[in-house]
């Protein structure tokens, strides 16, 4: 009995705590999105007495000549663009670390738990990126985000390439498949749990890159960016400001919202035996 009710006041707390820590500024930027200028410069935790949902969205999306649509589809193209690679070459060096073992093995591992640990430096990679002309380019964002993403996507592929049998390898081979074909047709599909944790995970830290398009793409509006911006040029206009951060919050909430259980199974896939 006193199991039970440990059981079910621990979760009811972390339930609370949810939606304290998550729902309740979640509904408070809502209802500030939804006011009128006035209305919202008060900062009242309550629902709007006049709901302008439409015209603040329009009026964020016509802001700078519509800024906005253009972050948009900067990130959109830098985080398609981005996991995209991600994924191919996460996927490619964690199953050759995983599945052939050798000598260089410790020393890629320790480049790869290297960038987990070791901070980016900016500087230098500013001046790298100027030596190859492809500073303040999205393109040049591309390949940082990339670099910044690999570790993480190849320890996790790494992981769950551990639970797939070797049989599996050693059929494909007997069949006559080479290392590309045995790769994309037998191993490839096979990764699909982990693949879409990555994608998911990735692509919210892409999509909600700050530091990053600032530093790396100066003079290009990201989505994040055009909060910075909006709060700048828009001053005490706090409805159009927290109606952008809406905009902004929505496409990542969804995927975590449709995509949760198999996060869940692509982080915990190969636990145990990698």
């Amino acid at each position: 009995m006193r199991g039970a009710l440990w059981r079910y006041g621990t979760g009811s707390l972390a339930i609370l705590a949810s939606i304290v820590v998550f729902i309740l500024p979640f509904l408070f930027i809502l209802f500030t999105a939804s006011k009128t200028r006035q209305e919202a410069s008060l900062f009242e935790f309550a629902p709007p007495s006049e709901w302008q949902v439409v015209e603040n969205f329009i009026a964020v999306l016509e802001t700078r000549d519509f800024m906005v649509v253009r972050a948009f589809g900067n990130s959109i193209v830098l985080t398609i663009a981005s996991v995209t690679i991600l994924v191919i070459l996460g996927a490619m060096v964690g199953y050759v670390v995983q599945r052939r073992k050798s000598r260089w093995n410790a020393v890629v591992m320790l480049f790869v738990l290297a960038g987990l640990i070791i901070p980016p430096a900016v500087v230098p990679t500013v001046w790298v990126m100027q030596t190859l002309e492809i500073y303040g380019t999205l393109v040049g964002l591309i390949l940082i985000e990339i670099a910044f993403g690999l570790s993480f996507t190849v320890l996790l592929i790494r992981a769950f390439v551990a639970s797939i049998p070797r049989e599996l390898d050693e059929a494909a081979i007997i069949d006559g498949a080479g290392p590309l074909r045995l790769f994309f047709t037998v191993v490839f599909p096979l990764l699909r749990g982990v693949i879409v944790t990555v994608v998911v995970v990735q692509s919210v830290a892409v999509f909600n890159t700050f530091v990053n398009a600032l530093y790396f793409l100066p003079g290009e509006p990201t989505v994040q960016l055009t909060l910075y911006n909006f709060q700048s040029q828009s001053g005490n206009q706090w409805n159009l400001l927290f109606m952008n951060i809406l905009i902004i919050t929505v496409p990542p909430l969804l995927l975590y919202v449709f995509f949760n259980r198999q996060i869940v199974a692509g982080m915990t896939s190969g636990a145990v035996k990698g």
